[in-house]
C-alpha cells in the first residue's frame, strides 16, 4: 500500500505538468460534448483522436484518451433527461427517470445528482484501479502461453455472453475479428497469409484502420440510415441546478452501493458500463420501500445508473492494463492506441513502464474532478450543443477517419480499407451482428495465436496442456460454460417468448 502511494504521488508530479492537464481538459470537455451527442461514442472518438495523439507525447495523449473515456459517461445524462435519447448505451436506465424529472421541472436536480454520482463513482473505481492492479500485475507475471491463452481465450468467450444479441451472432463476429487478425507475415515461418497480393497487407491490417473504419465510418453510416429521421424534443432545462437535501438523503445508498456494482461490472469481459447501470438500477428499485416510483421520476434510480457506468471505467481498465484483455469496446479502441505507440499491455507494464502508468492513473483523478467542475456550473453551455444537426458533425467524422486512415502508413491501402471496414460495421450492425466482438477479437488475435503455438510447441504438441495448467483450465471452462449457459437462454426465451 506504501509502494503504491509513493508511485501515486510521483503519478500526480507528472499528471500535473502543464501539458497533461491541457490534454485532460482537453479530453474532459470533448468526451462531455461526444456524451451530449448522440450517436458519436467513445469508442469512435478515442479511434479518431489516434491519428492526432501521433503528434503528442505518449503520457499526453493516453490521458485525453482515458479522460475522453470518462467524460462520455458524463455527458450522456444530458441527452437521456432532456430528449429520452441516451447518448451510450450506458446511459439507457438514466433516461427511464431522468426524462420523467424533466417532464416534472426537475431537470436541474437530475442532471447535478448525476454529475455528483459520476464524480463519486469515478473516483471510487480509480481508487480501486490503484489497489487491484499491481497485484495482479504481479500475480500475472507467473502465467505462461498456456496461462496467457486460457485467460484471453475465456474472456472472449465470456465477453460474447454479455455484448448483447444473439450468442451465436456475436460468435460469428469474434471469428471474423480472429481471421482478420491472422492477415499478414507469419512471424515463425515468413509465409504471407490473406494479404490478396497486396505488399501494403504484408505486415498486416493496422488496428487503427479496423477500429476507424468499424467505429466511425461505421456509425456515420448507421446515422445516416436511422438516424436523420429521429427529432426528438427537448424539454427545457428547468429547476434549480442542484439537489435539495432530501434528494441529497435519497441518493446517498444509491450511488454508495452502485460505486461497488459498477466497479464490479466493469472487470467482466464484455460487461462494462451498460451492464453496470442497468445492475445497479434494479438493485435499488429491489432494496427501495417505494419501488413503485421508479420509472416516475425518482431520483435514486438516476443516481444509481449513472454512478454504475462511470465506476465501470476504472474497473475495465484493470484487465486492460495487467492482463492485457480488453473487456470493451472502448478499451479495444485505447489498446489500440497503446500498441501504436510501442506499449504493450500486460504484467510487465507495471514495472517496465510505471512512470507512464501511474501518470495515467492519477490523471484520472485529476479528470473526474475536471468534470465535475465542468458539468455543474456548465450545464446550461452544453445543453445548448443539443442544438446542433448532427448532420454538420458527421461529414467531418468522414473526413477525419480518411485522414487517420492515411496517416497510419501514408498508404490510400489503408483509406480503402477505412471505408471497407466501415460498410462491414454498418453491415452487422443492421443485421445484428456484434461490431464491439469483432473488435475485441482482432485486438486478442495475435496474442492468442502466438501464445496458442508457443504452448503447444513448449508441450511437444499435447493439446491438453490448456487443460492441465489450472489457470488455463478454470478460465477455458467458466468461458465455455457462460457461453453455453447463454445460448440455452437465448434458445429457450425464442421458444416462450411470444410474438
Amino acid at each position: 500500500m506504501t509502494g503504491s502511494l509513493h508511485l501515486l504521488l510521483e503519478g500526480f508530479a507528472g499528471a500535473l505538468s502543464l501539458p497533461n492537464l491541457a490534454s485532460a481538459l482537453a479530453g474532459a470537455v470533448l468526451g462531455t460534448v461526444v456524451g451530449v451527442l448522440p450517436g458519436i461514442g467513445p469508442s469512435t472518438t478515442v479511434a479518431l483522436l489516434i491519428p492526432i495523439a501521433f503528434r503528442m507525447s505518449p503520457d499526453s495523449a493516453l490521458i485525453m484518451m482515458t479522460a475522453v473515456y470518462c467524460g462520455a459517461m458524463y455527458g450522456g445524462s444530458l441527452t437521456s433527461v432532456l430528449l429520452k435519447v441516451p447518448g451510450e448505451a450506458s446511459s439507457v436506465m438514466t433516461a427511464i427517470d431522468g426524462h420523467e424529472m424533466a417532464k416534472q421541472g426537475r431537470a436541474g436536480s437530475a442532471l447535478a445528482i448525476s454529475a455528483i454520482g459520476s464524480w463519486i463513482g469515478g473516483t471510487f473505481s480509480v481508487i480501486g484501479l490503484m489497489l487491484l492492479a499491481p497485484p495482479l500485475a504481479e500475480f500475472a507475471l507467473k502465467f505462461g502461453p498456456a496461462e496467457y491463452f486460457g485467460v484471453m481465450a475465456g474472456a472472449l468467450l465470456f465477453s460474447l455472453t454479455l455484448v448483447g444479441g444473439s450468442p451465436a451472432k456475436a460468435a460469428a463476429s469474434a471469428g471474423v475479428g480472429l481471421m482478420l487478425s491472422t492477415v499478414g507475415t507469419d512471424l515463425q515461418t515468413g509465409v504471407s497469409r490473406f494479404t490478396l497480393g497486396l505488399p501494403d497487407l504484408l505486415n498486416g491490417i493496422e488496428i487503427l484502420t479496423l477500429i476507424v473504419g468499424v467505429f466511425g465510418v461505421g456509425e456515420v453510416l448507421w446515422y445516416f440510415r436511422e438516424a436523420r429521421h429521429q427529432t426528438p424534443e427537448r424539454l427545457p432545462l428547468e429547476g434549480t441546478l442542484w439537489p435539495s437535501p432530501q434528494e441529497f438523503r435519497d441518493s446517498a445508498w444509491p450511488i454508495a452501493r452502485s460505486s461497488v456494482i459498477g466497479f464490479v461490472a466493469g472487470l467482466l469481459p464484455g460487461s462494462g458500463s451498460t451492464l453496470a447501470s442497468i445492475t445497479a438500477y434494479f438493485v435499488e428499485k429491489r432494496v427501495s420501500t417505494h419501488p413503485e416510483r421508479f420509472g416516475r421520476g425518482a431520483i435514486e434510480g438516476v443516481a444509481a445508473a449513472e454512478t454504475a457506468n462511470n465506476a465501470a471505467t476504472g474497473g475495465a481498465l484493470i484487465p486492460l492494463l495487467t492482463l492485457g484483455i480488453p473487456v470493451s469496446g472502448t478499451t479495444a479502441v485505447l489498446m489500440g492506441a497503446l500498441l501504436m505507440f510501442g506499449v504493450r499491455p500486460g504484467p510487465l507494464l507495471f514495472t517496465e513502464q510505471s512512470d507512464l502508468v501511474w501518470t495515467v492513473i492519477a490523471s484520472l483523478y485529476v479528470s473526474n474532478v475536471m468534470l465535475l467542475a465542468l458539468n455543474l456550473p456548465l450545464i446550461r453551455m452544453f445543453v445548448r450543443i443539443l442544438d446542433i444537426p448532427p448532420r454538420y458533425l458527421m461529414p467531418m467524422i468522414l473526413a477525419l477517419a480518411a485522414v487517420g486512415g492515411f496517416a497510419a502508413n501514408n498508404s490510400l491501402t489503408d483509406v480503402g480499407l477505412v471505408f471497407a471496414f466501415g460498410v462491414l460495421g454498418y453491415f452487422m450492425r443492421l443485421t445484428e451482428y456484434s461490431p464491439a466482438a469483432l473488435v475485441l477479437a482482432f485486438v486478442m488475435g495475435e496474442r492468442m495465436e502466438q501464445s496458442f503455438r508457443q504452448a503447444v510447441e513448449l508441450s511437444g504438441g499435447d493439446l491438453t496442456v490448456f487443460m492441465t495448467s489450472p489457470i488455463s483450465a478454470v478460465m477455458l471452462s467458466l468461458g465455455a460454460g457462460a457461453l453455453l449457459w447463454r445460448k440455452r437462454g437465448a434458445r429457450s426465451s425464442d421458444v416462450y417468448t411470444p410474438a
